[in-house]
């Protein structure tokens, strides 16, 4: 067993690594473009929406008031009139991407003492890199990628966007898991 204080050192040197190859693929001309498709009447459907003023945060239209107005009559012509949608409406004004970036990094570090903590209460000190590949790298893969799945399954979102965030994520836990292996205590 290997305490959490001794892995410092990959828990940090993995987050940084994940940030920075996180960074190159979402930057680059890769394979996210295709992931919020342009509505063809952009413009129509902000002017609508803008008198609205909805606040930030996350929207299913039509929502049920409860599983009563769910069975009705009404509720069920609402969503075969459409649309229907969930939806995030982000605060309006110029886009700054410093505290999603910190907290993305904070995400990298919480992945990488999850994957720690595992490692380190199945694995003892001087384990072969390829263990420690195996079991820092299944965790970290579960914590990027497995619980993204959801999203398409509950609400609908793209398969093939959710497909390709996994591979993200499997990147990520690789490169987790390569640093754990490469600077677990010997």
């Amino acid at each position: 067993m290997v305490g959490l204080t001794s892995l410092w050192l990959p828990i940090l040197v993995s987050s940084v690594i994940v940030f920075v190859v996180s960074s190159i693929i979402h930057m680059g001309p890769f394979w996210h473009r295709s992931d919020f498709p342009k509505l063809a009447n952009e413009d129509r459907l902000m002017d609508a929406l803008r008198p609205l003023a909805p606040p930030p945060g996350d929207y299913m239209v039509p929502r049920p008031s409860g599983s009563a107005e769910m069975r009705s009559p009404e509720f069920a012509e609402k969503m075969k009139k459409g649309p229907v949608m969930v939806f995030t409406v982000i605060p309006s004004g110029p886009p700054t991407m410093t505290k999603s970036l910190v907290q993305w990094f904070v995400f990298c570090l919480v992945v990488g003492i999850f994957a720690a903590y595992v490692a380190g209460r199945a694995l003892p000190a001087g384990t072969p890199y390829l263990r420690v590949f195996q079991l820092a790298g299944a965790t970290a893969f579960i914590a990027y990628s497995v619980a993204l799945w959801p999203m398409s399954i509950w609400y609908h979102r793209a398969w093939s966007a959710t497909a390709k965030s996994t591979l993200d994520g499997l990147i990520y836990a690789l490169f987790t898991a390569g640093t754990f292996g490469w600077l677990w205590p010997r």
